[in-house]
């Protein structure tokens, strides 16, 4: 699979092209996507490898100034590992933090709800 579209790739990754274009745009990309003869994007698979990846980092919450300093440790090549494995860590710390988080929050929600349905429990058994 080589050579889609901008469209095609957009569909493929579930992204729209705006996303696709400012991903390119901001730095966040390891090389500027090829273009065809007709000047349209061509993206192939490390392209999409990558962008998941990004969409993955950006979903868990790393900040887009961190995304591009990842992206940016990658395009340098061999030499900075223990850069960008401090980076991916520090995410992590935070990922499992903000993960924490909403489980206790969770917690709560569950308890509120285990509070309605014995009172309905209750009511139902005295009709």
């Amino acid at each position: 699979m080589t050579g889609l579209t901008i469209a095609e790739a957009s569909g493929q990754l579930g992204l729209s092209a705006d996303t696709l274009r400012y991903y390119e745009k901001d730095g966040l990309l390891l090389r500027p996507v090829p273009r065809s003869s007709s000047g349209h994007r061509q993206y192939d698979e490390p392209d999409l490898r990558w962008i998941k990846l990004v969409t993955c980092l950006r979903a868990t919450g790393m900040p887009i100034r961190d995304v591009r300093r990842y992206a940016a440790l990658v395009r340098e090549g061999d030499g900075n590992e223990e850069e960008r494995l401090a980076l991916l860590h520090a995410h992590r710390e935070s990922v499992l933090r903000e993960l924490a988080e909403v489980t206790a929050h969770l917690g709560a929600i569950d308890h509120k709800i285990g509070i309605y349905e014995h009172k309905l429990e209750l009511l139902e058994q005295s009709a």
